[in-house]
């Protein structure tokens, strides 16, 4: 089994250059942005500048929340949040309700997925209360289990990763187009991975996935992976857009009852408006893990520095 571990590794670092579309698609946007000769014409559009922070909310009395942002298999830069909060905690009035919000992606694009389950599950919370969401990633990943031709759709973007992270190496089918037969032996390999994925996945991170929220109200605040469809009731709106919808959420300009805090949508800095607080500072490349400290009607943020 060890020397199977170490050959997966090993294969894994030969195909590192060979990133999911969606990785590279990050790569691109962020590094737009650091690039400082880069022209008007090679760079994306700037965001229309935020609006002024008029709207006061508030956590509910003696609790203070933290979200935190997509882990995507960054086990070691959630170790340094939690740190922060911790030290964090120290601050505030004795006798305050801490509750910690994770937005989902805990899994996929790092190649300790794994480990960062086996992290939340633990009973390493030490006295905070603790609410976990449900990404997109972890939504693929349950469909994976339930069905094994997803696999090829969920490695483009991070599925990989998890697996390896689950001892597990995906298939290559990119020549599964050349013929008949390789189409079968394509099919066949996923299948062995997928019947071995099953049997191998433990109990209790299936569990945890299974039991995974699509969204949490606090005080003046709702915490979601995605965001929310504009001019739809909460009980109205799907799973699907409140796991995955991006630009219609993102450029609508009306507020919502409450203060949306989300992921989802990698930026090179947190953001914040009368709107929305977005937490996904894509740390699973940048090095930086952020979250929201929400506490009375203070709002400030804790991240990871990149090394």
């Amino acid at each position: 089994m060890a020397k199977l571990t170490q050959q997966i590794q090993k294969s894994f670092i030969e195909r590192l250059g060979q990133l999911t579309r969606s990785t590279t698609s990050l790569r691109a946007r962020m590094r737009q942005r650091f690039e400082a000769f880069s022209t008007p014409s090679e760079a994306e559009a700037e965001p229309a500048p935020a609006q002024a922070l008029t709207r006061v909310s508030a956590a509910p009395d003696g609790e203070c929340l933290y979200a935190i942002g997509d882990i995507h298999g960054r086990h070691d830069l959630l170790d340094r949040l939690i740190d922060q909060i911790k030290q964090d905690r120290q601050t505030l009035p004795e006798g305050t309700k801490c509750t910690i919000v994770f937005l989902g992606d805990y899994i996929d694009r790092g190649l300790q997925s794994r480990s960062v389950i086996d992290f939340l599950i633990s009973d390493r919370r030490d006295g905070f209360e603790t609410v976990f969401l449900m990404g997109n990633h972890e939504e693929a990943l349950l469909r994976f289990y339930h069905d094994a031709s997803f696999g090829k759709q969920w490695v483009r973007y991070g599925g990989g990763e998890t697996l390896y992270s689950y001892g597990f190496q995906p298939p290559n089918t990119r020549s599964s187009l050349t013929s008949h037969e390789a189409m079968q032996a394509a099919k066949k390999a996923w299948d062995q991975v997928w019947t071995g994925f099953r049997d191998r996945l433990p109990k209790e991170h299936l569990e945890f996935y299974a039991s995974l929220k699509t969204h949490h109200i606090a005080g003046d605040y709702l915490f979601v992976h995605a965001g929310v469809r504009p001019d739809v009731p909460l009980d109205q709106q799907s799973d699907r857009d409140m796991l995955w919808i991006r630009d219609e959420f993102l450029d609508d300009a009306a507020e919502f009852e409450h203060v949306i805090v989300h992921g989802h949508t990698p930026a090179d800095d947190v953001f914040r408006d009368n709107r929305r607080i977005g937490l996904d500072t894509g740390a699973f490349i940048s090095g930086r893990l952020s979250a929201a400290r929400l506490f009375g009607t203070d709002v400030s943020f804790l991240e990871t520095s990149p090394s």
